[in-house]
């Protein structure tokens, strides 16, 4: 969210600083023309007052031409800037440098004509910094009793005209870049302060949605209304949480008041078989259907405690734990006439050992299960790529699973329904989830090519960090400063 928020904001503000910056531009170079066009108009405005007592009949001969002449080759050679003092026949009165005459098109020969008509010439077009060659001509009138009789027209190179502007276009393209670096800073923290309580809560629903039902947002900092928001999701996890709880209670307490009632069916259902035939079909079946029922309240009691015992998690040598468990199923497997073999290497993490031995056994046990005889089971504990986690991948060769199937392995009674007919109660996996997740591992399902099943339980190499919400005993609480 925050990749799509943060760019539209940044261009939101550039578009604005870009709105504000070239109209400043322009402005910064009309102002700057316009300075130099005030004093060319005053200059022009000076040579025509001294213009006005040059005698008409001898120009250039004069005291007074004579010092006009002279202002104005001074003038050429201080500000290398061309002026001239022409008749309205374009007859030159006085001229810096003595060759130049009045253009005969152009904006030169506009302004002359202008002031002819007894006005000073309007404002010139504006000059750029790219315009390398652009001229800045401005034309005033000379009058005598009230009758134009010349015009004063400077011809100003635009060299120190253009580099000023474009200073002052480098000092607002550098406002405006610092501008846009506060602006980008102010974003990242806008955006950080809006999104921080959605991150927050995204991560305590992933806490929650893996078991860790003791999470909860901490309903600070951001808007009103995800403040809001976290009460509210607060209040539904707390609900949540409570009718868990009491599901959880009730099935440990009926499973545990139910074990007595039901050892004392199947003593009497054994003392009933001491007084019919042996081999009695009948009392083969009950005893068969108790046993399961027994098997299946054990499950239930031990999936109940498994949701309320603590991680104990320490470091532990997975490779010597996956070997031991190897060994202790080998004699089930050549019982069945499956091949159990493991390669299991020196790798260590942090995880509950008893936890994991229980979740080793269910994965072999249901491997075991299923794999055909002659066929083989593979148990191999790896690093994971990254080095960040553990695995211990249990492959068969039995029948597998289809896709369907594999998207509800796990689930609490579920069995696929071409296996019914094996020894189990369906939640051997869901108490194996639930022990490895309290001590932040996990279990994956996929096929094993070409036929079979590949089961990865995987546990952490790096030191835990505690979360709200985990169920680990005080002395393995971690914080990311250390224990």
């Amino acid at each position: 969210m925050r990749t799509r928020l943060l760019p539209l904001l940044i261009v939101l503000m550039a578009g604005v600083l870009l709105a504000l910056g070239f109209p400043l531009a322009a402005s910064l170079a009309a102002s700057e023309q316009q300075r130099v066009v005030v004093d060319r108009l005053d200059d022009a405005a000076r040579f025509a007052a001294l213009a006005q007592f040059v005698s008409p009949t001898s120009p250039g001969t004069d005291e007074r031409s004579t010092t006009l002449g002279g202002e104005l080759a001074s003038y050429h050679d201080v500000y290398d800037i061309r002026a001239g003092i022409f008749y309205r026949d374009n007859q030159s009165m006085a001229a810096a440098p003595e060759d130049w005459v009045v253009p005969y098109e152009g904006e030169g020969r506009r302004a002359f004509n202008e002031s002819l008509l007894g006005r000073r010439s309007h404002d010139p077009p504006q000059v750029w910094p790219w315009q390398a060659h652009a001229r800045l001509i401005i034309a005033s009138p000379v009058v005598r009793d009230g009758d134009v009789v010349a015009v004063v027209v400077t011809d100003s190179p635009t060299g120190q005209l253009r580099m000023r502007i474009l200073r002052g276009w480098l000092l607002i393209f550098a406002g405006e870049s610092l501008a846009m670096l506060v602006a980008v800073g102010a974003a990242f923290r806008l955006t950080g302060w809006v999104l921080r309580p959605v991150r927050v809560l995204d991560s305590v629903t992933h806490d929650i949605a893996t078991g860790r039902m003791n999470s909860r947002v901490a309903a600070t900092g951001g808007p009103p209304e995800l403040r809001r928001l976290a009460l509210s999701f607060n209040e539904m996890a707390d609900n949540v949480e409570e009718a868990l709880e009491q599901q959880r209670a009730f099935v440990a307490d009926a499973s545990h008041q139910l074990r007595n009632p039901l050892a004392a069916l199947l003593l009497r259902i054994e003392l009933l078989a001491m007084e019919l035939p042996e081999g009695n079909e009948e009392i083969a079946s009950v005893r068969t259907e108790g046993k399961r029922l027994s098997q299946v309240l054990d499950d239930l009691l031990d999936l109940a405690l498994a949701e309320h015992t603590a991680a104990e998690l320490r470091l532990t040598d997975v490779g010597a734990l996956t070997a031991e468990r190897v060994a202790s199923w080998r004699p089930v497997a050549d019982d069945k006439g499956v091949v159990l073999t493991g390669e299991c290497g020196a790798v260590t993490a942090w995880a509950d050992p008893v936890a994991l031995s229980s979740a080793l056994d269910a994965v072999i046990d249901n491997a075991l299960k299923f794999t055909p005889a002659g066929e083989e089971v593979t148990v191999t504990a790896k690093v994971q790529p990254g080095g960040e986690s553990v695995a211990v991948v249990v492959a068969d060769h039995g029948p597998g699973l289809t896709d369907e199937e594999l998207g509800r392995v796990g689930d609490r009674f579920w069995r696929a329904g071409r296996h019914q007919n094996v020894k189990g109660s369906g939640l051997g996996l869901s108490i194996t989830r639930v022990l490895l997740t309290a001590g932040g591992g996990g279990i994956a399902f996929a096929p094993n090519e070409p036929h079979g099943l590949r089961v990865t339980v995987t546990v952490p190499r790096n030191r835990p960090v505690a979360r709200p919400g985990d169920r680990w005993t005080p002395e393995e609480r971690w914080t990311p400063e250390g224990r």
